[in-house]
């Protein structure tokens, strides 16, 4: 079943086209990265989910329309964004108070667990903690929802590598159950590889990418090339190649590892490098666009 399904969704605002026709499923169970540069159109993707904004098209988020339905939609869903939005004068345990009393589906009990394993006292204001610990008390208070569908903008933006680790630590082994649904946003690629099941990358509102990361575990390899066979690995036609310590490096998709091993040192590429490679590219080919795009969505 679908979590989240879109066909055809727009957003503009006045002449600027912030989603250009989506087209996408998320499968419930599954943990997706939305990969973009600033201004792609992630943000603007997630807020039509959580039915902050209106749009065009269809789009359903756990079989509703979250611009008529956002009220039940929200039983189901949990957010944490970029910026805090815990006022600063509030106490710990007056959050913990409010979300209980709000959310139906809060367990207190399971919110007072997570925070005992951290240093955040109940009797401090959001004011008096860092900013890695308003984040662990924001994840506390919605790691403690019973929700179907777990939506995360940019969550760890600012904090320190420790806390990123943890967070994403928390997030993979206390909460994610397998049944759950997680939409992920951040610049941090290298950070949520291990965790994700499933990859997109969004440009100028469109999808340019979509896999699982078994299929991209799989398809993209990176050699880099001894200099006496750089010919031959460029006749295999690379996707992307660049120069690192006076060697070519190039990223491949579906070639076989065999054809590239006699070439030079193969290894499997991360997200980051196929980031470069599809978003350098399109920078480099304006006015072709739309051909990577449908390029990319055949492979994928």
């Amino acid at each position: 079943m679908a979590c989240i399904e879109t066909r055809g969704l727009r957003k503009t605002y006045g002449a600027t086209v912030a989603l250009d026709g989506i087209d996408l499923r998320v499968e419930e169970g599954r943990i997706l990265g939305l990969i973009g540069p600033n201004g792609a159109g992630k943000s603007t993707a997630l807020n039509a989910i959580l039915g902050l904004t209106p749009y065009q098209g269809e789009l359903k988020v756990l079989g509703r329309d979250p611009w008529t339905q956002r009220d039940q939609l929200m039983r189901d869903v949990c957010f944490i964004a970029d910026v805090a939005v815990l006022p600063r004068w509030m106490r710990v345990s007056q959050a913990l108070d409010y979300v209980a009393g709000v959310h139906p589906r809060f367990d207190r009990a399971k919110a007072e667990a997570f925070l005992a394993k951290t240093d955040i006292k109940r009797t401090s204001t959001v004011r008096q903690l860092s900013k890695g610990m308003v984040t662990q008390l924001h994840l506390a208070l919605v790691m403690a929802i019973d929700a179907r569908l777990l939506v995360l903008d940019e969550p760890t933006l600012g904090l320190d590598l420790l806390y990123r680790k943890q967070f994403y630590d928390t997030l993979l082994n206390d909460y994610f159950d397998g049944a759950r649904t997680i939409v992920v946003t951040t610049h941090q690629v290298e950070e949520v590889q291990h965790i994700l099941t499933d990859l997109m990358f969004i440009n100028h509102g469109r999808i340019v990418l979509s896999c699982s990361m078994e299929d991209f575990e799989t398809r993209y390899l990176e050699l880099m090339a001894r200099p006496e066979h750089v010919a031959a690995a460029r006749a295999l036609k690379p996707i992307h190649e660049r120069q690192v310590f006076g060697r070519s490096l190039m990223l491949f998709d579906s070639v076989d590892r065999e054809r590239l091993a006699p070439l030079g040192d193969v290894r499997t590429a991360s997200i980051a490098d196929l980031f470069v490679a599809v978003m350098g590219g399109q920078t480099q080919q304006t006015g072709q666009t739309h051909q990577t795009d449908q390029t990319l969505g055949a492979s994928a």
